[in-house]
């Protein structure tokens, strides 16, 4: 693995030049099912994780890699959705709606709940483009008890459509640069920026929805 990737991620030892293929199939895997299964994912990078990966696998110029990444993220795209569907089967709307927050909220879960009245099927398709609605659309799926033979057909020709684009042109918009090391040097470096921020800002909005309940149950006593 490159030493950019090596220093942009701030991890200065020498093992992750060995180990970093390992790494980024950890990663990829654990934050993609996240984003689809659990309300936490409203705040994970998934797309610009996906391109990232590509262009860090570029480095070690082998297709290969990047087909198999592209394959288990995809597969574990389809199961994440599955539990997120089940999970709103089962607990229904109140697991996303009772917070209150800027995020989590009733107002958000009526949008989605909208969005996937007016356009059904191909919405479950076309919700893997757009973030929240990624992640509360197997929930709110599932709260309303859509077909679930429709809805495993449609999560997953829109993870087909999703997951092996980014990785893909990630990587083979990369490989395209050899002629220019300067360009895909700051490619790299805007990849890895884009998903340390947006790991950042997550955390942050996540912290700040978690402790909303408890700050206003606080004013609500004084």
């Amino acid at each position: 693995m490159s030493e950019v990737y090596t220093e942009a991620a701030g991890i200065g030892v020498s093992w992750l030049d060995t180990a970093g293929p390992v790494l980024v199939w950890v990663i990829v895997l654990s934050f993609i099912f996240v984003e689809c299964a659990l309300i936490i994912g409203l705040f994970l990078p998934g797309d610009s994780l996906l391109f990232a990966a590509g262009v860090v696998l570029a480095q070690h110029g082998s297709d290969l890699n990047a087909w198999l990444l592209s394959a288990a993220a995809l597969l574990v795209a389809i199961l994440g959705n599955q539990v997120g569907y089940y999970i709103g089967r089962s607990t229904g709307s109140k697991l996303i709606a009772r917070r209150g927050g800027k995020v989590l909220n009733r107002h958000n879960l009526d949008r989605a709940r909208a969005f996937l009245d007016r356009k059904g099927f191909f919405a479950i398709v076309a919700a893997r483009w757009i973030p929240w609605i990624r992640t509360l659309a197997p929930l709110i799926a599932g709260t309303a008890r859509m077909d679930p033979r429709r809805f495993a057909l449609a999560t997953a020709l829109g993870g087909l459509l999703w997951v092996p684009t980014l990785v893909l042109l990630g990587y083979y918009g990369a490989g395209l640069l050899d002629e220019l090391p300067w360009v895909k040097t700051v490619a790299l470096w805007v990849s890895i920026a884009f998903f340390v921020v947006g790991t950042a800002y997550g955390v942050i909005r996540y912290r700040q929805e978690m402790r909303r309940p408890a700050e206003e149950a606080e004013e609500s006593t004084t």
